[in-house]
């Protein structure tokens, strides 16, 4: 018996599903790479980061491109950190809550970045400061990038992190296979179904991150047009 049939034997319309939950990641995962290559670009031309670009590794496991992207995502993270506390440090307390003071006009909140970072650069453009500012003020890209950090990890850690993405061309039995080391046939279909909700949730979750990125990166090309 096919060791898909052991893991589908009711349904054998169902024998793809998992090629097809792999397939919905690697999609995902891409589209994802792809965004936040985007916002390092804006970092690196407008705020003087040194981001490395990524790019997805065919020869890599699942769990290896999790941790490719998270890397990045976290020196986001101390990037936006770091911005905060040279505002922080190099401003007054009263111009430095404007910063976060939703009712604070948006213009104002964008002089102050670019008097700060007229000091830290010599000189600073209007797009620098607005994309500090949005970057700071953004409580939706800073949440969608710890739960997307959060649930990278899930998946690396999961049943199928260890299978290489390249795999997904060789057919169901070899990911069967490959993942069988990893737990019991008996635990197989409880794996595969937590797969599943990880899934679903890291789809949502990068829909929102994408939109994030999406919001600052649109302003910055309407900006230096």
């Amino acid at each position: 018996m096919a060791l898909s049939d052991l893991l589908y034997p009711d349904n054998p319309k169902r024998k793809q599903e998992l090629i097809h939950l792999h397939q919905e990641l690697l999609d995902c995962m891409s589209t994802n790479f792809h965004a936040t290559n985007e916002l390092v670009g804006v970092l690196n031309e407008h705020l003087g980061c040194t981001i490395t670009p990524i790019e997805m590794r065919e020869s890599s496991t699942v769990k290896e491109n999790c941790e490719i992207i998270i890397q990045v995502m976290s020196e986001i993270q101390h990037q936006v950190q770091k911005i905060d506390s040279d505002m922080k440090e190099k401003l007054e307390p009263v111009l430095y809550q404007k910063l976060y003071d939703i009712k604070e006009p948006e213009l104002e909140k964008i002089a102050i970045a670019q008097r700060v970072f007229s000091i830290i650069f010599g000189e600073a453009t209007s797009t620098a400061a607005m994309v500090a500012i949005k970057l700071l003020g953004s409580n939706h890209l800073t949440l969608t990038v710890s739960k997307l950090i959060g649930l990278l990890a899930q998946i690396g850690a999961s049943v199928l992190g260890g299978v290489s993405i390249t795999i997904i061309g060789l057919g169901l039995e070899m990911i069967l296979h490959a993942i069988l080391g990893a737990v019991e046939r008996s635990q197989l279909l409880t794996a595969v179904r937590s797969y599943e909700k990880h899934l679903a949730e890291f789809k949502a979750a990068s829909e929102k991150y994408q939109c994030a990125i999406h919001e600052v990166t649109s302003l910055v090309r309407q900006q230096v047009q």
